[in-house]
């Protein structure tokens, strides 16, 4: 109930001596990732985490141990319920944004960051996604925002670019002959859009990685359900960037 009041309120505490108790508050909140519950799991713990670290009130010692909690979550193996990574992806991408807005990290933490960013997407092979009783899981999606907040990073280097551009290939073809249905080509093309913004990859480059996209399809002929889904997958992925470029 308490955190319920502190949602309605706009996560602002009504008193200094809430506020005092804010940093331990959102350490804490970090175990709710894996709730089963997702008015827990999303509308307070992720909610909360986000717009403090939006808000710019939580101190800097605080998100790096945000920052290393959530990084220790993604770089475990998965865990049966699926739930924790999808959401610990999601509060790294915020992490990444304070990163972005209010530069903290030295390059070798960036770098090592951007490569577990990148790695946990690539690795994601759980594409469930929204569950009436569970609410999301939504793997894919929720990394590639935290992919967006590193390619919009002024830091960021052509050798972390090219690993966020290969995390992303590997899936808008994922594994096997699943067909995405959740708007996850929308959320992997919005890193690719603002990469293409900055002066890392000229046009030759960008016509050869997308040329591998398609290289990449099983063949037409004889009709499967893995080649459906895969056209299915690179269709919905190059017309959002499309429309986006447009």
């Amino acid at each position: 109930a308490s955190l319920q009041a502190l949602k309605a309120a706009r996560w602002q505490g009504p008193t200094p001596q809430a506020d005092a108790a804010r940093p331990a508050l959102a350490l804490a909140l970090l175990d709710c990732l894996a709730s089963p519950d997702p008015v827990l799991r999303d509308g307070i713990a992720f909610e909360a985490l986000q717009a403090w670290m939006r808000g710019r009130v939580l101190d800097e010692a605080t998100v790096r141990q945000v920052q290393q909690r959530v990084g220790a979550l993604l770089s475990a193996p998965p865990d049966a319920a699926g739930l924790v990574q999808p959401f610990a992806a999601l509060v790294l991408a915020e992490v990444a944004r304070v990163d972005r807005l209010q530069p903290f990290l030295q390059p070798d933490e960036r770098d090592a960051l951007v490569k577990l960013s990148a790695s946990y997407l690539q690795g994601v092979r759980d594409y469930r996604a929204f569950d009436p009783r569970e609410g999301w899981r939504h793997g894919v999606a929720h990394g590639a925002d935290g992919l967006l907040q590193w390619a919009l990073n002024p830091a960021l280097t052509r050798v972390q670019a090219d690993a966020l551009l290969a995390a992303i290939a590997s899936q808008v073809l994922p594994a096997g002959a699943h067909a995405w249905q959740h708007g996850e080509p929308d959320r992997l093309m919005a890193p690719v859009f603002y990469l293409a913004r900055r002066p890392f990859l000229s046009a030759a480059e960008w016509q050869a990685w997308l040329v591998g996209l398609a290289a990449r399809r099983a063949p037409a002929v004889p009709t499967t359900a893995l080649a459906l889904a895969q056209r299915h997958n690179l269709g919905m992925f190059l017309n959002s960037l499309y429309v986006s470029v447009a």
